[in-house]
């Protein structure tokens, strides 16, 4: 693709994120989509059916060899973990109870997280939003790689470990740009967490245990699942920031991949996006996307004008809390 960006810096911009001027403009033409906004009456039952596999997963790895231990975490195990970790990203625009359930919201995340082996939904909800926000806002995304991340990881080797480690970065970044007071969900959600660890230990010993944890940290690195980190906002065409994936992977990420349309209408849940495209379609079907998150991971890595650094910064005013 031509028109990439430079290396050596953020795509620096002094504009409004788009989001919020074409959503004026859809919901201006189309007022119908409004109906599509409101819960999924799909998504908890959906949800709790992942995770109690994921607990009979547990019951039958736990006389297995280690090396099956990896190999069904990272080929099973750790798929069913970040395709989780994407609902929890559809719960936490509270799209499972609704928003007048807020709570049941937020607990029944905390459900979700059970898999997954490390405390993770409280964190994500109290970022996201900021995400959405203030959409590559400096010091307030953090999902913006650090200076340090750009600067370092700019050949392909080092580019493969930073995909590799993003788990590490995605959990550890936000203390250092946008540290936050922890909350008391997160005490919850840690002390739930660890709880069921522990009941699985006790009852199936640590086999089970490490195999939820290292499907959670092998699939949020190096897998195809998790081109979408790297789909959903590096700018491979300079001037776009927010990019969709229309392949068959939506429908094991909870259509994480329709992307532009989900920050056009955060409060429409993932089901509902690809009616958001065809109702709008003049909107999105012009725009640039992307058919492939394995290529995007190839492109990423082996393209010299890709990397960390690639993506929009804009100084954004902190909004006033209601």
């Amino acid at each position: 693709m031509g028109n990439r960006v430079t290396r050596g810096d953020f795509e620096w911009v002094y504009t409004e994120q788009p989001h919020t001027q074409r959503r004026k403009e859809i919901l201006a033409k189309y007022p119908e989509i409004k109906t599509l906004m409101g819960p999924d009456p799909h998504l908890k039952w959906i949800v709790s059916g992942m995770v109690f596999t994921q607990l009979l997963a547990c019951y039958l790895v736990k006389d297995l060899s280690w090396k099956w231990i990896f190999f069904w975490a990272y080929a099973f195990g750790g798929c069913i973990n970040h395709s989780l970790t994407l609902a929890i990203h559809d719960i936490s625009h509270n799209v499972a109870f609704g928003n007048k359930q807020a709570k049941w919201n937020r607990w029944f995340a905390i459900f979700a997280n059970l898999p997954i082996g490390i405390p993770y939904s409280a964190s994500f909800k109290k970022y996201h939003i900021d995400h959405h926000r203030y959409l590559g806002g400096d010091s307030l995304d953090v999902d913006i790689p650090t200076d340090f991340e750009g600067w370092f990881f700019c050949t392909p080797l080092r580019k493969l470990l930073w995909l590799f480690l993003q788990p590490l970065f995605y959990s550890l970044r936000p203390l250092y740009v946008n540290p936050k007071a922890i909350t008391r969900m997160e005490i919850l959600n840690a002390l739930v967490q660890f709880s069921i660890d522990l009941i699985i230990y006790y009852l199936w010993g640590l086999k089970p245990v490490i195999y939820l944890i290292a499907g959670t940290i092998l699939c949020l690195g190096f897998h195809p699942i998790s081109g979408h980190f790297i789909a959903e906002h590096y700018m491979f065409l300079k001037g776009y920031e927010t990019y969709s994936y229309y392949g068959p992977l939506n429908w094991l990420t909870f259509n994480v991949g329709y992307h532009m349309e989900h920050h056009d209408f955060p409060s429409i849940p993932g089901c509902r996006l690809p009616m958001v495209k065809k109702i709008a379609a003049e909107y999105y079907d012009n725009l640039p996307h992307h058919q492939s998150w394995i290529r995007v991971l190839w492109d990423f890595v082996f393209d010299d004008t890709l990397g960390p650094y690639s993506r929009v910064k804009r100084l954004c005013k902190l909004a006033k809390e209601s």
